[in-house]
């Protein structure tokens, strides 16, 4: 039966192809609130922050920060008025060449948790930096919430 038999054939093909599918399919980052909006660049920093860990909690800590850290690398970051990142500049690199993979944690850490919300009660573009205290497991923390 040559048409049983090419149903037989197909079926690992297919389940190959739903799987590759499958594969492909990131999954959405988790809805989280912006909040209250911020009426202080403080606490919108403060908001800041407190996204960039919960949109990254397989990469960050939240208890006390140990001495010695690996890494502290500072970006300085710039959002719209709709809280959407416009750029990023490195301005402190880890000292420890073998840290330097941080940097780009921290980059892709940013960009995920963005857009951070309204941003017009700040002057717009909005430039601050952010400090990433890494531990040694290659997760951060916002220095504002150590």
């Amino acid at each position: 039966m040559p048409f049983i038999d090419s149903l037989r054939r197909a079926r690992p093909v297919a389940a190959c192809a739903a799987l590759a599918l499958a594969a492909c399919h990131s999954p959405m980052p988790p809805a989280v609130s912006h909040g209250l909006p911020a009426e202080t660049a403080a606490e919108y920093r403060m908001q800041i922050a407190s996204r960039l860990v919960a949109l990254n909690p397989s990469i960050t800590y939240t208890t006390p920060a140990v001495n010695p850290l690996l890494a502290i690398p500072i970006l300085e970051i710039e959002v719209d008025a709709d809280g959407r990142v416009r750029n990023i500049v490195v301005t402190r690199k880890p000292a420890d060449e073998d840290a330097q993979d941080t940097i780009q944690i921290a980059i892709d850490a940013v960009r995920r948790a963005a857009p951070f919300g309204d941003a017009r009660h700040v002057p717009h573009p909005w430039t601050f930096s952010e400090v990433f205290l890494f531990d040694h497991e290659r997760r951060f923390k916002p220095q504002l919430l150590d």
